[in-house]
């Protein structure tokens, strides 16, 4: 048994066995489910692995992509991969709340006549939630997710009802087209762990499409994992070490976001409005932590911290009239505080 895993608890012999046995487990699972997303999903290798953190981390996860970029049919394919219950909703300009949590009503007992309240679920009673076209509704229906991504429940009519785990979000939405849209507020924004952008295949990735979707091939999503299973690779998640160095590490390039602090870079006075806050900071530490484990490694390196930087934060930080006059996006931004903050030795 390596030295690695036994520094990431101070167990005995033989609950370090069974770690390291279930360790073994979540490395198999996590092969087995890119293996049955990979018979669907042609390329977005990145986009991939950003949302099978945000998975294993018990985070929601905002993809952001031009039409046709198979952002449904990804959450549908891994949902499928992971054996949980899936659902999904269509965000219209006309949803309301109760579309979404579900609602209270009068049911009559024949034999007694007496009536009372039934609470019939709505679709956020699932373990993955698709939210597509997050943005198309009003603030006051997207403000129903809020509590159920934060607290894990929904409140209606006074009553609270729990949602049971794991629960992930998994929203789309489409970056052209802002006609009929409702920009998400930066409270519901700060709830999503990543920012993932899908960008077009290459030339061979669209053959690779073509062959798939467009003959008589029909391939079929295995079920590989369980919720059980699901739970359990994210408490093994959290217990990956992260030194006080590579922990600083990300909290200064959080800071560096915000134009208030002193540590902040003159760019960011200039350019920036509004910084992450500090459950950007723990998304940071926490996906760094997954990442690592996913790539067989037993600690948390700098090269984790840099490379999930940008999609935690790029949702997290408001630039100004000057960034916009300059032609600047909020990657060309992360990517200048990733060069100015120094990684430790």
């Amino acid at each position: 048994m390596s030295t690695s895993i036994q520094n990431m608890t101070e167990m005995n012999t033989a609950d370090a066995a069974g770690l390291q046995e279930r360790i073994a487990r979540f490395h198999k699972a996590k092969e087995a489910i890119v293996a049955q997303v990979r018979r669907i999903i042609v390329g977005q290798d990145e986009v991939i692995d950003q949302v099978m953190v945000a998975l294993f981390v018990g985070g929601h996860c905002l993809i952001t992509g031009l039409p046709g970029t198979a952002k449904t049919l990804l959450v549908r394919t891994l949902s499928q991969a992971l054996g949980l219950e899936f659902r999904r909703i269509q965000f219209t300009p006309d949803l309301m709340p109760s579309d979404i949590t579900g609602t209270d009503i009068i049911e009559e007992d024949s034999s007694t006549g007496r009536r009372t309240w039934t609470f019939v679920p709505g679709p956020i009673f699932a373990n993955v939630l698709l939210a597509d076209e997050i943005n198309r509704t009003p603030p006051k229906t997207q403000s129903a997710l809020l509590e159920a991504m934060q607290e894990r429940s929904c409140t209606v009519r006074g009553n609270i009802y729990t949602i049971k785990a794991p629960f992930f979000v998994l929203a789309t939405q489409n970056p052209i087209e802002l006609e009929g849209t409702y920009p998400l507020p930066e409270a519901q924004l700060d709830r999503f762990i990543f920012n993932v952008l899908l960008d077009y295949l290459s030339a061979e990735q669209e053959m690779k499409v073509l062959d798939l979707t467009t003959t008589t091939h029909h391939a079929q999503v295995e079920a590989v994992t369980n919720a059980e299973d699901i739970i359990d690779f994210q408490q093994i998640v959290r217990m990956v070490p992260i030194s006080d160095s590579i922990a600083r590490y990300a909290v200064d390039l959080v800071r560096a976001t915000r134009p208030t602090d002193p540590t902040a870079p003159d760019f960011v006075k200039k350019y920036v409005n509004f910084g992450g806050s500090v459950r950007a900071a723990q998304f940071l530490a926490l996906s760094a932590k997954a990442r690592a484990l996913m790539n067989h490694r037993y600690h948390v390196m700098t090269e984790d911290i840099a490379s999930l930087m940008r999609p935690i934060l790029r949702h997290r930080i408001l630039l100004n009239f000057q960034a916009e006059s300059d032609h600047l996006t909020q990657d060309d931004i992360l990517k200048r505080i990733l060069e100015a903050v120094p990684a430790p030795k």
